[in-house]
């Protein structure tokens, strides 16, 4: 492995100041620290140490620095707080101040668990950590495992999706900022719930972004969303090890019990060692040194698992990734919708081998790529929680034209299979918040862009890319506008009347089933069948078997119990075999 790409350890790293900088671009440095400048002098590696400190800085104290001779103050590359914005001077924050409560907590495995996926700025009233902290009691009831925050790291603006960060040690001020965050952490563990956190590393969001002023922290070439992160070029030993930090201190300064990896297939890596495998080494080190679990997952496009093998044998070790190809498979067959990339889901026996297989697409044809894609999952060796897949989420809502839930197209029988189809499936489940209740709001794609330049840009940005996919022009939300953020925001309210609690209940008997029902947390993957005239698909979990009708006829299936059903009379506790009637559009799970 080359110098320039390998991340030196942190064990083996000099030890670093809490105003040491890496600015190798300047040939001159000064700390701002609260009224005072400080002259700064060069250290090892493109490194900078102040002169001198002034003991006892107290916490919260403002400070930046100068490069060369300009007189602007930019925020620290490593900074913990902006209390100002990104924009804006870092202040100090000491990480142990927190008393934490969670001595107990020993942690969560992946395996049987169900993760919620929630974005602090609309999940509540409030929209802040806190705000979080209100409603646990409710992901208690759904069985819910971890919470899965979108990104939470500085970005500008008030309110924003998260993926858009500058500053990813900084946790966003309207919030709640860092010590929010550990409150919001310390209260989920509390609760028995763990924490993933959805990290941003592959690229840097377009406003306040000074690290290129400080050093290469980019390189040539660009991926959907920007210049390219300086992985394996010169200097990236220390950007490799600035991102390895900031995954490091979620786990350890915050208490977090895992990070989700934003679309790692747009970290363009040719090291010798990949980051992510680095970044999996270091991740297990630390596990074993707090000797709890730590857990990582991947956002791939690639359909490939070499991500989650072992790295002994030939893998990254990762512990998950997620399959868009079950959320696909599981959307075409409800709403019936076959643009873009859900074209090739249209058959139901898409679904069936999603199921059996855990891709459709394994070296299969793409029609929306125009090229093969993916690789075969070893279903014998792999358990099958390494894939975690949804009904709905962040993505699949609000990357449409209004933000548009799934709820607003189909009937509650039709959710409920949905829900069946994901709870009961051999893989990791993970909701998005509200989809429990079949919530009326959308959530849509919103910024607050202070710049006007930049907020014309995106509206016009996002415009243009619906109006090739074929969407009416007049439907696409403005997400500059106040409005579009305010509309995401969940109404609670609706949640325990009429269908939207009928929606509930059911997602809080699959979760209960879930934890009396061994067959559906078995990390073997199911027995898919596929009845592609009559549109019915039964997958098979053990003596369990969940048998989901989509046509037009009643459908009579062997059972000895019906344990759950998406019908609205409540289901017997047990019925003879052979006379549960499913009608179109329903699905039951049974005991054969």
């Amino acid at each position: 492995m080359s110098a320039q790409s390998a991340a030196q350890p942190a064990a083996e790293r000099p030890a670093r100041g809490p105003f040491d900088v890496w600015a190798p671009r300047c040939d001159r440095v000064r700390l701002s620290l609260a009224e005072d400048v400080v002259d700064m002098v060069p250290a090892d590696g493109g490194w900078w140490t102040p002169a001198s400190v002034p003991a006892g800085v107290p916490d919260g104290t403002s400070y930046g620095f100068l490069l060369g001779e300009d007189t602007t103050v930019l925020p620290d590359p490593r900074s913990r707080r902006q209390p100002g914005g990104v924009h804006e001077r870092s202040a100090t924050f000491d990480a142990g101040a927190h008393t934490w409560t969670d001595a107990g907590w020993t942690g969560r495995q992946l395996a049987g668990a169900t993760i919620y996926e929630l974005h602090v700025g609309t999940f509540s009233p409030a929209g802040t950590f806190d705000g979080v902290v209100e409603r646990l009691d409710h992901l208690v009831s759904l069985g819910v495992g971890f919470v899965e925050l979108m990104p939470v790291n500085a970005f500008n603006g008030v309110h924003n999706w998260g993926y858009d960060g500058v500053l990813w040690s900084a946790v966003h001020e309207p919030y709640g900022g860092p010590a929010g965050y550990q409150r919001l952490v310390d209260a989920c563990h509390r609760a028995g719930i763990g924490v993933i956190q959805d990290v941003v590393y592959n690229h840097l969001g377009p406003s306040g972004n000074y690290l290129p002023r400080f050093g290469p922290y980019l390189k040539q070439g660009r991926n959907t969303w920007g210049d390219l992160v300086n992985l394996d070029g010169e200097g990236a030993a220390e950007v490799r090890r600035y991102i390895l930090d900031s995954a490091l201190m979620w786990l350890r300064d915050y208490h977090v019990d895992g990070l989700r990896l934003d679309a790692v297939h747009a970290l363009h890596d040719d090291s010798d060692l990949h980051l992510l495998e680095e970044m999996a080494i270091e991740v297990q080190a630390l596990s074993a040194h707090l000797n709890r679990p730590l857990t990582l997952i991947a956002e791939s496009d690639l359909n490939d698992t070499r991500l989650v093998t072992p790295r002994e044998a030939g893998g990254y070790g990762l512990d998950a990734q997620w399959s868009d190809d079950f959320h696909h498979g599981v959307h075409v067959a409800l709403t019936g919708e076959t643009t873009g990339y859900y074209a090739d889901f249209e058959p139901l026996g898409a679904l069936g081998k999603v199921l059996d297989c855990g891709f459709f697409h394994d070296g299969t044809f793409s029609s929306f790529r125009d090229a093969p894609h993916g690789r075969p999952v070893d279903t014998e060796r792999m358990p099958a929680w390494r894939l975690v897949v949804c009904a709905q989420n962040h993505d699949q809502i609000g990357n449409r034209a209004r933000g548009d839930r799934t709820a607003e197209h189909l009937s509650t029988e039709q959710l409920l299979c949905g829900a069946l189809l994901t709870l009961g499936s051999p893989f990791t489940p993970m909701l998005f918040q509200g989809e429990e209740w079949a919530a009326s709001t959308p959530f849509a794609f919103f910024t607050s862009h202070p710049e006007p330049e930049l907020a014309t840009a995106t509206a016009e940005g996002r415009l243009a890319e619906f109006e090739r996919m074929g969407w009416d022009p007049d439907e696409v939300l403005d997400p500059q506008d106040p409005a579009t953020f305010a509309a995401s925001r969940l109404r609670w309210e609706e949640a325990e009347t009429g269908e939207h609690a009928r929606v509930l209940a059911g997602y809080r008997r699959l979760a209960q089933l879930r934890r009396t029902c061994p067959e559906l947390t078995d990390p073997s993957f199911g027995s898919a069948t596929v009845d592609e005239e009559a549109r019915r698909l039964t997958l098979e979990r053990g003596a369990l078997a969940i048998h989901v009708n989509l046509g037009t006829e009643p459908w009579q299936v062997a059972a000895t119990e019906v344990l759950f059903s998406t019908g609205s009379e409540p289901a017997q506790d047990s019925v003879p075999g052979g006379s549960v009637v499913v009608p179109g559009g329903n699905g039951v799970l049974v005991r054969r």
